[in-house]
């Protein structure tokens, strides 16, 4: 069986994915076969397998850190919110059902032994197994029935490392108060822990350190500080989408909408030098200077569009478009640039329907089986293939779908208006491919870098691991794997 070793948080966004990312490429450097796991995950960034499956953007660039293709064993449980209330339940790649946050508690034990399933395939196939736990083993009001974290390292016998944020402030109560909170049995899993996201001199937080240690009798494994490259990295939580650092340049504006989707569609255009990207955030308005507006992806298109509408961004987009600006939807984004979405089932939603932008002479019926899968593409006004991957529910058809974005397999794929400066597409991760990327700007008078985005990934993950090995203890960390 694989050694493991699982790294749990005080609380969300406190940098476990990519301390299991870092620690995942180091392993590979040292020529072990190593892979990753996050039991239940939480998150509308999702990646589709090679398999037609589907699991957390942050899984898939751990697999990518440990130099294997994404699985849908790495992430046997996604949660993918489509209200405050309820989400949809992904299960070893495929959608389950849809339920509400009260009911889920119901259902949750019954996914341990496909959680289990999954973890156990890894086991058999690679040397290492690095585990990703959800949220903190603090929260013990979701102890019963747990598959996330202390539930999932009880029942696969894996040793638990806690990661500490101390940028958000109060990281030795954050740890000590973790430990004070659980029940003896956990605790005892816990081997140490890991201060991360310093900023300043470590040194200065050496009293805190022993104190922590002192008082938990838990092992420190390091200080890593803030890691700066990180936002070269596939965000998984929308909290974490950033603007680009140029000020000049074409300038592209993506609404950040409530239940915004596969958002890292954006990343290899934030890091294009000459580019000017905005991550519009709510109650602010569409700036006049916009090049291009880009509606992206939504896990709630109908929900989405009353978000739009309530910040004014409705109006912002036709005084954007009567100006000469261009519009582009990917996904949920293209449905909401038509006349109408029309869910009569409810699937994301009360059942209903819900007038349109108006952009494009397109409607959106909501139904049918979920499209997951890789594609290759050929954009229609560049005659140029690209690749991508559909991941949505609904048929979209109109007037302006005579005008394909692109083709797939032969079959017309979105839809451009008469004048060309509205266009909408179901393909996500189009701008990852750097011919593609490069082209398009280049169409629309942008000036490309036309970098390597998958090469400027793997050096970031790469950067990552060197800051890691700098500042933490990953040979005694890859080691506790050894107890499991």
């Amino acid at each position: 069986m694989a050694r493991a070793l699982m790294i749990q948080g005080t609380g969300s966004n406190v940098g476990k994915s990519m301390l299991v990312a870092g620690l995942c490429r180091a392993a590979l450097r040292r020529g072990l076969s190593v892979a990753p796991f996050k039991p239940q995950n939480m998150s509308n960034n999702a990646a589709v397998t090679p398999g037609g499956g589907e699991i957390g953007r942050a899984q898939a660039l751990q697999a990518m850190a440990c130099g294997l293709p994404s699985h849908t064993d790495m992430n046997p449980v996604l949660l993918k919110p489509e209200s405050e209330v309820g989400a949809q339940v992904i299960v070893q790649g495929k959608r389950r059902t849809t339920t509400r946050a009260q009911d889920y508690a119901a259902l949750k034990p019954t996914l341990m032994g496909a959680v289990l399933e999954s973890f156990h395939r890894l086991e058999a196939q690679h040397d290492l197994i690095i585990v990703e736990g959800a949220g903190s083993p603090a929260e013990i009001n979701l102890r019963k029935g747990d598959i996330a974290n202390m539930g999932f390292a009880e029942a696969a016998g894996v040793p638990v490392v806690l990661c500490g944020d101390i940028d958000r402030g109060g990281v030795i109560a954050q740890i000590i108060g973790t430990q004070a909170v659980m029940p003896p049995a956990d605790a005892s899993r816990i081997k140490g822990f890991i201060i991360n996201k310093f900023r300043g001199d470590p040194s200065l937080f050496a009293e805190g350190y022993t104190a922590i240690e002192a008082m938990t009798g838990w092992r420190g494994y390091g200080v890593a500080p803030w890691f700066a490259e990180a936002w070269r990295l596939p965000a998984e939580d929308a909290l974490d989408i950033v603007s680009s650092p140029t000020k000049r340049g074409f300038h592209i504006v993506c609404l950040h909408l409530s239940r915004i989707a596969n958002f890292d569609d954006l990343d290899p255009l934030v890091q294009e030098p000459g580019l000017r990207v905005t991550m519009l955030p709510a109650g602010q308005a569409i700036p006049a200077d916009a090049d291009l507006v880009i509606v992206p992806g939504s896990k709630s298109t109908r929900g989405d569009l009353a978000y739009l509408r309530a910040q004014g961004w409705d109006i912002d987009l036709i005084a954007h478009y009567r100006r000469g600006g261009r519009v582009f939807g990917i996904c949920g984004g293209y449905q909401m640039l038509g006349q109408s979405v029309t869910d009569p089932r409810g699937i994301e939603g009360a059942p209903g329907s819900t007038l349109g932008l108006g952009l494009l002479d397109v409607s959106t019926m909501m139904g049918g089986d979920k499209s997951l899968r890789e594609v290759c593409a050929l954009h229609t006004a560049l005659d140029l293939p690209f690749t991508g991957y559909e991941i949505h529910i609904g048929q979209t058809d109109g007037p302006d779908c005579a005008r394909p974005f692109a083709y797939v397999e032969g079959r017309p794929e979105g839809a451009v208006s008469a004048d060309r400066r509205v266009e909408g597409s179901y393909l996500h991760g189009m701008f990852a491919d750097d011919a593609f990327r490069t082209a398009w700007l280049a169409g629309l008078g942008a000036q490309p870098s036309a970098h390597a985005h998958s090469a400027r990934v793997e050096a970031t993950l790469d950067a990552l691991a060197d800051h890691l090995e700098a500042h933490l203890d990953v040979p005694a960390l890859l080691a506790l794997g050894a107890q499991s």
